[in-house]
């Protein structure tokens, strides 16, 4: 019962968590017409900062934050500037649910790095759902040719697989940094670095934007939370599919928004992703029992 109870708590915590990031890109969006992709990287490291650094403090995280593996966390910051810079190009030029289809192969990129980098065993089965996965990729970037090589496509494509990448890292720094630690140096990285980077062709930030930019911190830092707390008493293989209802926040959002609805590309290729996304994450339930019984 209490596993139940534990799985409920953790999928509305993800439910949550797809909305508010959703929101938190929609903001992404609708800054990157206005801004460099670098600078709308930097005002969202800025904008959260505040809050990132208050939560921190709020949990006494401040003892342990230079107790860290420096490396790493350099790595890590790089990779959260170009990522996040990659996906505003993505969305500046694509609907939100078409990038979404794109960005859900991330479990399959991780799947794969997970094995080369970490040495994880990774079985046939998994191999073909991954391959099936990255055909459902290339669907959505048009198999006609008319869009497989768009620059959003391939923006939200490397968006992907530096956040899968990231993703990893943080699987190996999780053994020996604190929690705190990993949210706030990457902010603080993707703030400093992606500021100064930016520094050389700033352009002013209207004030009109200012409510995007609060909207954009708030959505942030909630649903950073929020997915935090979706998996740590829950089974990951009942919270994960859970994180597929952005792409029904995209759609609507983009229709609300942009009058604009996914065409049938999209719709086949993303469900050739979710789908297989969906089948590693029960495969890897499976393996998890099959091993702790």
């Amino acid at each position: 019962m209490k596993k139940r109870d534990d799985n409920r708590r953790g999928i509305a915590a993800m439910l949550m968590a797809a909305g508010l990031f959703s929101l938190m890109d929609t903001g992404l969006k609708l800054l990157s017409p206005h801004y460099p992709a670098i600078e709308v990287a930097a005002l969202r490291g800025l904008s959260s900062l505040p809050l990132i650094v208050g939560y921190v403090a709020w949990r006494g995280g401040f003892r342990r934050i230079f107790e860290i593996r420096w490396p790493l966390h350099l790595l890590r910051g790089a990779l959260g500037i170009a990522t996040l810079s990659m996906f505003t190009v993505g969305v500046r030029r694509l609907p939100l649910a078409e990038a979404y289809s794109i960005f859900f192969v991330t479990p399959m990129l991780i799947t794969a790095l997970s094995a080369v980098l970490l040495k994880e065993r990774v079985e046939r089965a998994q191999w073909i759902a991954i391959a099936i996965g990255l055909t459902g990729v290339l669907v959505v970037l048009r198999p006609t040719g008319e869009g497989v090589m768009t620059l959003g496509g391939l923006a939200v494509l490397a968006s992907s697989a530096g956040y899968a990448v990231s993703a990893v890292l943080v699987r190996v720094l999780g053994r020996t940094d604190s929690g705190e630690s990993l949210v706030l140096w990457l902010m603080v990285m993707m703030s400093a670095g992606a500021g100064a980077m930016a520094a050389p062709g700033w352009v002013p930030v209207r004030l009109e934007h200012g409510w995007i930019l609060a909207g954009i911190a708030l959505s942030g830092f909630v649903g950073q939370i929020a997915i935090t707390e979706a998996f740590r008493d829950s089974e990951a293989s009942a919270v994960a599919p859970f994180e597929y209802t952005a792409l029904a926040w995209g759609v609507t959002l983009d229709w609300v928004l942009w009058k604009a609805l996914p065409d049938r590309y999209t719709l086949l290729g993303a469900t050739i992703i979710i789908a297989t996304g969906l089948y590693l994450v029960r495969r890897e339930k499976v393996h998890v029992e099959a091993e702790y019984p």
